[in-house]
């Protein structure tokens, strides 16, 4: 199971999150929605200064883009990246991985970008060398999961349900893939799950196949949180308003890169909003395999991840 879903975007009830999103001192990379950062935050952001004028900021998925199934990575694709890095580009992730999942894949691309969006959104870390793992959160965003979760389990009654704490930890129902957590978890009773302040909500239905499961979540009304469903029975459940795009800009706005200098490159319904952010100006490139609604949400299409279509892409920047 791929621990990258995806994006249908829509809006169960849920609680204010941890952000204060006009406290700019204690959060500096936290925007109001449809709001500037503030120039004197943008003046002592990391990473913005002593940076090409012309880089680019260059944001990849991971799982199906960067990784193969079997988690490798091809040395075409490691050489693209040193080289866009060594050409003062800003190559970083953005992914539905939680950042135990993610802070190995760095390792692998030998890179170390100033900011890494994880968990769709919902977290994104800064470069910290004095952090433990080199990176620190800056910015969490929580919801109180108990009321989607109650509507979803009336429509779901044998679904499995697992919740992600902004730590990485899961709590689940019934089995769950062990490879979609990220610093481990442990199994609960589905009342346990309610209380905890959630980054993301996963639901499984390992009893339909897609197109049903797609059909039971259209009928659920769900409302005032962010979902997405992916390559199978899989729903990803995030606060109101937040996705890839969201904590992206953000990092974009920090970097000072213009809007017409972003590269993203992705391969399922959690990158659409990603690539409607990126290709309004700038270049949006989804995988040859990625669905066909994934593939039109993008501005070109490279080949499959078996062809090395992510360094294919990537090797048309200079």
């Amino acid at each position: 199971m791929s621990a990258e879903t995806s994006g249908f975007s829509a809006a169960g009830d849920f609680s204010a999150g941890d952000v204060d999103a006009g406290d700019f001192d204690a959060l500096p990379g936290e925007v109001p929605e449809g709001a500037e950062i503030p120039a004197d935050a943008l003046a002592h952001a990391p990473g913005a200064a002593g940076r090409p004028v012309d880089r680019w900021l260059v944001t990849l998925d991971i799982d199906g883009t960067i990784l193969h199934e079997d988690g490798s990575i091809t040395p075409a694709v490691i050489d693209q990246v040193a080289r866009l890095t060594g050409l003062g580009h800003e190559v970083m992730l953005a992914t539905g991985r939680s950042v135990a999942a993610t802070l190995p894949v760095l390792d692998l691309l030998g890179i170390t970008p100033t900011y890494v969006v994880c968990s769709n959104g919902a977290i994104t870390l800064q470069r910290d060398p004095d952090a433990p793992l080199g990176y620190r959160r800056e910015i969490v965003e929580t919801f109180n999961p108990a009321a989607v979760l109650t509507q979803i389990r009336s429509h779901l009654a044998k679904a499995h349900y697992a919740v992600e704490d902004e730590e990485g930890y899961f709590r689940y129902t019934g089995d769950f893939p062990s490879d979609s957590m990220g610093v481990g978890g442990e199994q609960v009773a589905f009342e346990d799950l309610l209380s905890i302040d959630a980054t993301r909500v996963v639901v499984i239905s390992p009893g339909h196949d897609m197109e049903d499961f797609l059909a039971i979540v259209e009928t659920m009304g769900l409302h005032r949180v962010s979902y997405s469903v992916g390559w199978t029975a899989w729903l990803d459940i995030a606060p109101d308003g937040v996705n890839k795009s969201t904590g992206l800009e953000r990092v974009r706005q920090l970097l000072g890169i213009p809007s017409s200098r972003l590269f993203a490159v992705g391969d399922g319904r959690n990158d659409i909003e990603m690539f409607e952010w990126a290709g309004a100006d700038g270049r949006a490139v989804a995988m040859g395999q990625a669905p066909d609604d994934v593939k039109a949400a993008a501005t070109e299409v490279t080949s499959s991840v078996h062809a090395d279509g992510l360094a294919h892409a990537l090797a048309t920047l200079g």
